[in-house]
């Protein structure tokens, strides 16, 4: 028996303190879970209350007056009980507006999207499995290792459009054990090597165009279509990434000039390695590029069908859909990827077994996002059926009522920043924010699809740093790099993307 053991069978206590305990912050799924009894409780003491609707079911402006919300505090306890169910797959009663599970009416649920979430992450599993993705970028950064410029800027922009497209981010995980060596290799220190990878992905990620755990989930919740506004985030995405790549390359300069500038400094053994040949990581194969270029087909084509070409290139959000539109929605995009799954394991020649195991892998590592939006829409069946999402949202029209456009954008992105702390899952909090927020933009006279773009820059800004994701905190702790040295590293650059996200916003929302 160790040492330990016999100390907690023993009835003694152990002599000495013992060892504290470090707080850990708790998981989306916990939060949600706080959330939704909160909530629950508050509808007790918020008064229930409607606003009249339009044709296309949004709030009219000054029509909202209070109702009686006629809930016993049996129905009340039913709907806290029967919540995640009502998030599944809760079905809205046309002339009472409650949602149930055996009601007849309209799919209220987030059923459509939670299968997206287990068919994307199924895609996404079987891709990483073939090494196609892994050995690509590998020999990416291998192929450009004496132009250490250039293979940064080259890494940070194969992450950046990964993580616009898909929302690559808990993937970078695995990269820290192939470029931190090389960045050290090159002259480099390793907050070069943690700016590299966590800031690649990040800015793709704060700046998604169709990233389908974030401005998909978010444009479903706000009832728009996913290629809404998605010129506006694809121009931000072109001006953020450069000005990202640019600073954490001037940077990796000044520190290869002057290696005591390091923030991070060094550790016994890095700078020996500056004149270390890095050994050359295995070939591409046939298997591997062809895999490589159904990806890229796969992820073209989800732009192109989500994308509603007649409004993005006439500028007229009405103007009459082309012939070759597809108008493609989450059910269509849930089947594609799982369409796209089995081709890419047959291209790989994976096998029957390993590629039907290898789906239901990648469908149950990806349960714990799809849950979160399960939760987080289970929260707005409470609000909804107990009548006070209105009342809400009349409370938060008084604050922006009479603000520019611009302003109103820039509000909706400060109001998101401590929803982001504490929800650091963005399908979580988009499902829990937009039915709230997306009508205040039918107020404010501006796209909701702006509302969609201010809420994903406010959530990947903020996990560009917050110690609650695992993305920032896992990444540092592979770098062996501190925390607080992180911080100083990246507050500049912080700075310097909030503005330009508020300058975008702005200019977003006037032209709409």
């Amino acid at each position: 028996m160790s040492t330990s053991a016999a100390r907690e069978a023993s009835a003694e206590p152990p002599e000495g303190p013992g060892p504290k305990r470090r707080f850990v912050f708790p998981s989306a799924l916990t939060v949600l879970a706080v959330v939704t009894i909160a909530v629950w409780a508050l509808a007790f003491v918020i008064p229930p209350g409607a606003y009249d609707r339009n044709d296309e079911g949004a709030p009219i402006e000054g029509t909202y007056h209070r109702v009686d919300g006629g809930q016993s505090f049996v129905d009340r306890l039913n709907d806290l009980f029967l919540a995640p169910v009502n998030g599944l797959y809760g079905i809205q009663d046309q002339s009472t507006g409650v949602v149930g599970p055996d009601l007849a009416g309209e799919l209220y649920g987030s059923a459509g999207v939670f299968l997206f979430v287990l068919a994307i992450g199924a895609f996404i599993t079987v891709v990483f499995a073939t090494g196609a993705l892994d050995r690509g970028i590998a020999r990416l950064a291998h192929r450009l290792r004496d132009r250490g410029a250039l293979l940064i800027a080259a890494v940070m922009l194969v992450f950046s459009l990964l993580g616009t497209v898909e929302g690559f981010a808990e993937e970078t995980l695995g990269f820290y054990g192939l470029i931190v060596p090389l960045m050290l290799a090159l002259g480099y220190d390793r907050m070069t090597a943690t700016g590299t990878i966590i800031l690649g992905a990040g800015v793709g990620v704060l700046c998604s165009t169709v990233n389908p755990f974030a401005t998909g989930v978010a444009s479903s919740a706000a009832d728009i279509s996913l290629g809404d506004g998605i010129a506006l985030r694809a121009v931000m995405w072109l001006v953020l990434t450069a000005v990202t790549i640019a600073y954490v390359i001037r940077y990796a300069r000044r520190v290869r000039r002057d290696p005591g500038r390091s923030l991070s400094g060094f550790l016994p053994g890095d700078r020996e390695r500056a004149t270390a040949e890095t050994a050359a990581p295995p070939d591409l194969t046939a298997l591997h590029k062809a895999v490589l270029v159904v990806v890229t087909l796969v992820f073209t084509f989800m732009i192109f069908s989500v994308v509603p070409w007649s409004s993005a290139l006439t500028g007229d959000a009405q103007a009459t859909p082309y012939g070759f539109e597809l108008g493609w929605s989450f059910p269509e995009l849930a089947a594609m990827f799982l369409v796209a799954a089995v081709l890419v394991g047959v291209v790989a020649r994976m096998g029957e077994q390993r590629l039907s195991a290898t789906i239901t892998q990648g469908a149950a590592d990806f349960i714990s996002p799809a849950l979160v939006i399960v939760l987080a829409r289970g929260v707005t069946v409470i609000m909804n059926n107990s009548m006070v999402t209105d009342t809400v949202l009349h409370s938060i029209e008084g604050v922006v009522r009479g603000t520019s456009s611009g302003a109103f954008a820039v509000i909706v992105f400060l109001v998101n920043l401590p929803l982001a702390f504490l929800i650091p899952s963005t399908s979580g909090h988009a499902t829990l924010a937009m039915p709230i927020l997306a009508p205040l933009a039918d107020f404010a006279g501006v796209s909701r699809a702006v509302v969609v773009t201010a809420w994903q820059s406010a959530s990947g800004w903020m996990n560009l740093w917050v110690p609650t994701t695992a993305v920032t905190i896992g990444g540092v702790a592979l770098a062996k790099v501190g925390y607080d040295r992180y911080l100083r590293f990246v507050w500049p650059l912080l700075a310097v993307l909030a503005v330009l996200i508020c300058g975008f916003l702005v200019a977003g929302a006037a032209l709409t």
